[in-house]
C-alpha cells in the first residue's frame, strides 16, 4: 500500500468515527435532558430529611429541597452537555447556507425576546377570549418561591434551563427532523414537544407559541445563540417581574392614591 492510500484510507478511518460521533451527540444530549428532568426524584427523600434536620418547617423543607437539586441536577447536565458538545465539532454544521455573524445573531436573539413576548401576549388573549382559560400560570409561580427560597436557583431557572432546552428542542427536536422532513412539520414537531414537557397543557397554546418564534430564529440566523439569547431574557424577565411584584402593586396603588 503506498503512502497516497494509506493517508486516504486514514481519513476515511476518521470520516466514519466523525460520523459515528456526530450521530450519537443529538442522543446523548437528549438522554442528559431526561436525567436531569428525573434524577431529582431518586434524591427528594434524603435531601428533605436534611433539610428538616435544620430546623426548617416542612414548606420551607420541601422548597428549599427542589430548588437545590434543580441548581445541581440543571447545573451538572449543563456542563455534561458542554462536554459533549466541545467534542463534537460538527454538533451544530446542520444548516445549508450561511450563518449570520455574531453581532446579527445576537441582534436577532434581542429582538426574539420581544417576538416571544409578543406571541406569549396573543396566545393568552386566545386562551381567555375563546377558551376561557384563566391567565397566570402555575409552574411560574411555583418557581417563584422556589427562587426566594434558594436564590441560587435563579441561576438555573435563567441560564442552565434554557440552555439545555434550546439544545433539546432547538438543535435535537428540531434541527434533526428539518433535515429529514420540512421547515414547517419540524417546528410544529418541536413546539408541541416543547409545550408538552412544561407539563402546563391548560396553557398549552402559549408554550406552543414560545417554540414557534424560538424555531423561526434558529432557522433565521443558522446559530442556536439566537433562541438561547431570547429565552434567556425571557425567563430572566419574567423572574424579575414575580420577584418584585409587591413592590410593583404597592407602586401602582401609589400612583392611584396620587391621582
Amino acid at each position: 500500500m503506498n503512502i497516497k492510500a494509506k493517508a486516504d484510507t486514514g481519513r476515511s478511518k476518521y470520516s466514519v468515527k466523525a460520523s459515528r460521533k456526530g450521530k450519537r451527540t443529538p442522543l446523548y444530549i437528549l438522554l442528559i435532558f431526561i436525567a436531569v428532568q428525573l434524577a431529582p426524584i431518586l434524591f427528594i427523600t434524603p435531601t428533605l430529611n436534611y433539610f428538616r434536620g435544620q430546623g426548617m418547617d416542612q414548606a420551607t423543607a420541601a422548597a428549599s429541597t427542589s430548588g437545590w437539586l434543580i441548581v445541581w441536577t440543571m447545573g451538572i447536565g449543563f456542563i455534561a452537555a458542554m462536554i459533549l458538545i466541545l467534542r463534537d465539532k460538527q454538533f451544530f454544521n446542520i444548516w445549508k447556507g450561511k450563518k449570520a455573524g455574531l453581532l446579527e445573531a445576537i441582534g436577532w436573539g434581542v429582538l426574539g425576546f420581544f417576538l416571544v413576548y409578543f406571541a406569549q401576549i396573543i396566545a393568552a388573549l386566545i386562551e381567555v377570549e375563546l377558551f376561557g382559560i384563566a391567565p397566570g400560570s402555575q409552574n411560574t409561580a411555583s418557581i417563584t418561591k422556589l427562587v426566594e427560597v434558594v436564590p441560587w436557583a435563579l441561576l438555573a431557572v435563567v441560564f442552565f434551563g434554557p440552555v439545555l432546552e434550546e439544545l433539546v428542542f432547538r438543535r435535537v427536536v428540531f434541527g434533526s427532523l428539518n433535515q429529514t422532513t420540512n421547515f414547517f412539520l419540524a417546528t410544529a414537531v418541536s413546539a408541541l414537544v416543547f409545550a408538552a414537557v412544561h407539563l402546563e397543557f391548560s396553557h398549552l397554546l402559549i408554550y406552543f407559541s414560545t417554540g414557534l418564534v424560538l424555531a423561526f430564529l434558529y432557522q433565521k440566523t443558522k446559530r442556536i445563540i439566537t433562541p438561547i439569547i431570547a429565552h434567556v431574557m425571557l425567563n430572566g424577565f419574567v423572574m424579575i417581574a414575580q420577584l418584585n411584584m409587591e413592590k410593583l402593586e404597592n407602586f401602582l396603588k401609589q400612583l392611584e392614591q396620587m391621582q
